[in-house]
């Protein structure tokens, strides 16, 4: 009877644990939620991973969409929700050289679109522009009923820049032939 019972709440505990399990993710120290609310839709976990700059983790970024998937083309391509979520990890990151990366990232991502995006591309760099510290979460979430990306930092709307052409840029940053990190861009996908 003992060993009955034993065993009957080894599986109880279990479950509560995989319970708490099944809502987070741990990526590198960092707690990421396995869904999020944008626009009264729930987002789920597509995929998450670290990004490192010499050596140094920079941030975790995760990617959230209504549809999971593991194909990159399908992804940028697709005019629905979805959300790019990005926890700050390094006291090295500044606005600055986060909105120099990003450039970076548009080039290689827009290619010929480069020029005609290049206003958005600047007004969105003004969005991240302020003070950035260790801890501070950006969610970049793209709402396909005005087809704008939303710019959030730490819960706060910081304004929103409009454009399917310029949505599938900042997705492609990151899942584009050309990203800026290829294992990010596996961890993403779910890989």
């Amino acid at each position: 009877m003992k060993k009955i019972l034993l065993l009957f709440a080894f599986i109880l505990s279990l479950q509560f644990s995989t319970v708490s399990a099944q809502t987070h993710l741990e990526v590198n120290g960092v707690t990421v939620p396995r869904k999020i609310e944008f626009q009264n839709k729930t987002l789920q976990l597509n995929g998450a991973g670290g990004r490192s700059k010499m050596w140094l983790e920079v941030y975790v970024q995760a990617l959230y969409l209504s549809q999971l998937s593991q194909d990159p083309k399908f992804i940028i391509d697709s005019d629905t929700e979805m959300a790019i979520r990005i926890e700050i990890t390094s006291s090295m990151v500044s606005s600055n050289k986060l909105t120099k990366a990003m450039n970076a990232g548009f080039e290689k991502s827009a290619g010929s679109n480069f020029e005609e995006l290049k206003p958005r591309i600047e007004d969105f760099k003004k969005l991240l522009s302020d003070v950035i510290t260790e801890k501070d979460v950006f969610v970049l979430a793209y709402n396909p009923f005005d087809q704008t990306i939303n710019v959030i930092k730490n819960d706060v709307v910081k304004g929103k820049i409009p454009g399917f052409d310029f949505k599938k840029a900042l997705f492609g940053i990151w899942l584009s032939d050309k990203p800026v990190d290829d294992t990010l861009k596996k961890h993403l996908l779910g890989q």
